[in-house]
């Protein structure tokens, strides 16, 4: 997963090409450093204040893309292989082709890993 410390060390490959003096290139490091926390941080409350909305439409999106990545798992993975086996075993030829989910896929395992951070964070009593 692509994060702030990712950014940061992106950040400090470019300044080691350009700012050859070591202290300015421990003040634009600084910068940086705290130009992405501040980033990092306004997103932080973005977060927090779509999480309070009663508003569906811009405290439900998450949700939503939770559920159309599960569906869409459980069709192509569970419910698609059943109906091709029933069709097959009725000696019928198994037409129904499974969609493309690449894009879905990454979407749901991602979020999957973000809920298994928030465990990790839970069990190790850092989450409030």
């Amino acid at each position: 997963m692509f994060g702030i410390d990712d950014a940061i060390a992106a950040g400090l490959k470019v300044l080691d090409k350009f700012v050859p003096d070591p202290a300015e290139k421990a003040k634009a490091e600084g910068e940086l450093r705290s130009a992405l926390l501040a980033w990092d941080q306004m997103q932080a409350t973005v977060n927090a204040e779509e999480a309070k909305s009663q508003n569906v439409f811009v405290a439900g999106w998450r949700p939503f893309v939770g559920w159309t990545c599960g569906a869409s798992f459980a069709l192509n993975v569970v419910i698609l292989p059943l109906l091709n086996f029933a069709i097959v075993a009725s000696g019928g030829l198994a037409v129904v082709i499974p969609m493309d989910t690449n894009l879905i896929m990454s979407t749901l395992f991602g979020m999957l890993g973000l809920g298994g951070l928030r465990t990790f964070e839970k069990v190790k009593g850092v989450a409030k």
